[in-house]
């Protein structure tokens, strides 16, 4: 297993009181050092301009990384810039990118990206949601492209839906994308008769949905689809916001249900791609449940 990481994704500061703060990846830095201090750590290199340019348009590139900001810049209500975000940007898309690379090049047949700022709700065209670039996005194209994979799969357990990662890949029959995240909540999509070219799978959990519904949604619904898939690359949208502690939504799942899950992928990816999995973090807003849940996740991809 291969951890990537900068100092970067540190720097980068929506503000006092705004959620996606660094210390959420500063939760998960001490915990990942603490029980996975023996494996290789990597520093994530910055992502290329050509790169971001598969998913995202050159208006887009050229708003986040050309910003000369002074203070803050809100692109939304909810995401903002500030003059170290280019930075952090391009070094948490260049992660997914090199552990692309690291797991099929056979480097490792796992990796976990422990960056921010997350990236699954960000559009061709649009940051939003916290999200600069979207960095599971670039990866499942740098892939698709550049290792001239047929079936890349995108797996996103985040209570959150992501909409970005869904519109960039809903006319791309290269990857699917499986999703379970809360119905009625932001951003208000992800219904299961979205279908996209029959690449993407949503599941819904009404809010106080527990582990039980959590894990029979995934066994009976949405790890049936991709196993039909047989992804040859296996990438995680890692959001820990559907735990219960979790000030953003309305799930109730406790940790070991993200090890339930990472240990059903795991064996699904050893089937069908290797064993080759990715898994970059995205949302997780209680720093004591981000931190206990990431263990639990990082524990089964080792």
């Amino acid at each position: 297993m291969i951890i990537f990481t900068h100092p970067a994704c540190l720097a980068h500061d929506p503000g006092p009181e705004h959620p996606e703060r660094p210390a959420r990846l500063e939760v998960v830095l001490e915990v990942l050092r603490r029980e996975h201090g023996d494996v290789e750590w990597r520093e994530a290199p910055i992502a290329k301009l050509g790169d971001l340019r598969r998913v995202h348009d050159e208006a887009l590139v050229n708003d986040v990384l050309d910003a000369d900001v002074a203070g803050y810049r809100m692109l939304d209500p909810d995401t903002v810039l500030c003059a170290a975000s280019p930075a952090a940007a391009l070094r948490a898309a260049g992660a997914g990118v090199a552990a692309v690379d690291a797991v099929m090049n056979g480097e490792t047949s796992t990796a976990f990206c422990a960056v921010r700022p997350p990236g699954h709700h960000a559009t061709s065209g649009t940051a939003m949601g916290f999200c600069l670039f979207n960095n599971i996005a670039v990866a499942a194209a740098y892939a698709c492209d550049r290792h001239g994979l047929e079936r890349v799969a995108v797996v996103d357990f985040d209570v959150h839906h992501g909409n970005g990662t869904q519109a960039i890949f809903y006319n791309d029959p290269r990857v699917a994308y499986f999703s379970s995240h809360e119905s009625g909540i932001y951003p208000h999509s992800g219904a299961p008769y979205e279908r996209g070219a029959g690449n993407v799978f949503n599941a819904l959990l009404p809010p106080g949905s527990g582990g039980f519904r959590f894990q029979n949604t995934w066994a009976d619904e949405l790890l049936p689809a991709l196993d039909d898939f047989k992804p040859q690359l296996l990438l995680i949208s890692a959001g820990f916001d559907a735990h219960m502690r979790d000030p953003l939504a309305d799930l109730m799942l406790e940790t070991e249900d993200f090890g339930w899950l990472t240990r059903q992928l795991r064996t699904l990816a050893q089937r069908h791609a290797g064993g080759r999995v990715v898994s970059m973090l995205e949302g997780g807003y209680d720093l004591d449940a981000l931190r206990d849940s990431v263990a639990a996740h990082v524990d089964e991809l080792r």
